[in-house]
C-alpha cells in the first residue's frame, strides 16, 4: 500500500523529498474502462448466444417430433415476446417456447399498435418466393406506366377470375400491372389444365387468354410451360381459392377485389 508523504514536512526538516511520480493520464484510464465493457459485452453476448442455440437445438428437436421428421425450420429467431421464438416453416410461421414444449399456431397481434405480426413476416415471404420466378413465366397486362404490380393466381374456368379480367382496361388505367399465375384447381390432367397449356403455348398469350375467359375455345397445343411450377409455388404458398391476389409488397388477398378498390389499396398502401 502506498505511503503518504507530507511535503511540507520534509522540507522543514531539511530534507529534499526524491520520489518518482506515476501519472495516469485520462485517455489510459478510459482506454481501461472501454476494454472492461468490452469484456463485459463479450460475456453477455455469450451468454445469450449459449442460450439461444440450447432453445434453437430445443426447437428443432420438437418440430421434428412434431412433424414425425417431415418438416425442418427454415429460419428460428427470437420473437417480440420473452421465450418465445418464431419458426419459419416454408411460408408458414408458428412460435415454439424456448423449451421445446409449447407450440403456437397462430397470429401474434400487437394490440397497442393494431399490427399482425404474423401477417407481416409471411408477407416479407411471400414476397420473397414469388420474387424468385422470372416474369417471362407469367403471362402480364401491362399499362404504359406501371405504377403498381400485382401478381395473381388464376383459374381460366374461374368465375370470378372472368370477373377480374374483364377488368382488365381499368386496373391498366390505373397504372397497375397485373402478372397472371396458373393455377388450374381441378389439377393436373384436367380440362381447365388442358386449357392452360394450350394457352400459355399460343403464338400470342395475352388474347388467347383473354378468348379463354371469355368462353372462347382454343386450338389445343402443347409445349414447354411453367403451368406445374406456378403449381408446385401454390403449394408453398398455400393459395387455395382464385383469384388470390400478391401485392408487391407480399401482401395476400384472397378472392376478387373490384378495380376501384384494388387501386385504393394499394394508393393508401393498405
Amino acid at each position: 500500500m502506498p505511503a503518504i508523504i507530507r511535503v511540507d514536512e520534509l522540507s522543514a526538516a531539511g530534507v529534499t523529498p526524491t520520489f518518482t511520480i506515476s501519472i495516469q493520464s485520462r485517455e489510459n484510464r478510459m482506454k481501461k474502462i472501454h476494454v472492461s465493457l468490452a469484456i463485459a459485452v463479450i460475456a453477455l453476448s455469450s451468454t445469450v448466444l449459449h442460450a439461444e442455440n440450447d432453445a434453437e437445438v430445443a426447437i428443432r428437436a420438437a418440430i421434428e417430433k412434431v412433424s414425425q421428421g417431415s418438416a425442418r425450420p427454415d429460419s428460428i429467431r427470437p420473437s417480440r415476446i420473452k421465450g418465445l421464438y418464431e419458426v419459419v416453416l416454408g411460408t408458414e410461421v408458428i412460435y415454439v417456447t424456448a423449451d421445446g414444449r409449447y407450440l403456437l399456431n397462430g397470429d401474434l397481434l400487437d394490440v397497442q399498435q393494431r399490427r399482425n405480426i404474423s401477417d407481416e413476416r409471411r408477407a416479407v415471404l411471400y414476397k420473397n418466393a414469388i420474387d424468385k420466378l422470372d416474369e417471362g413465366s407469367m403471362i402480364v397486362y401491362a399499362p404504359k406506366e406501371t405504377r403498381h404490380t400485382v401478381t395473381v393466381f388464376t383459374d381460366i374456368d374461374c368465375p370470378y377470375c372472368r370477373k377480374m379480367h374483364h377488368e382488365m382496361a381499368e386496373y391498366n388505367k390505373a397504372g397497375i400491372k397485373i402478372r397472371y399465375l396458373a393455377f388450374p384447381r381441378a389439377g393436373i390432367g384436367s380440362d381447365s389444365y388442358n386449357k392452360t397449356v394450350s394457352v400459355w403455348c399460343a403464338d400470342d398469350r395475352a388474347t388467347a387468354l383473354t378468348r379463354a375467359k371469355n368462353g372462347e375455345q382454343i386450338k389445343k397445343a402443347s409445349c414447354d410451360n411453367p403451368v406445374r411450377e406456378h403449381l408446385d409455388l401454390v403449394k408453398q404458398l398455400g393459395v387455395n381459392a382464385t383469384p388470390t391476389l400478391f401485392l408487391e409488397d407480399g401482401r395476400r388477398i384472397p378472392g376478387y377485389v373490384p378495380a376501384e378498390r384494388l387501386i385504393n389499396m394499394l394508393e393508401q398502401g393498405r
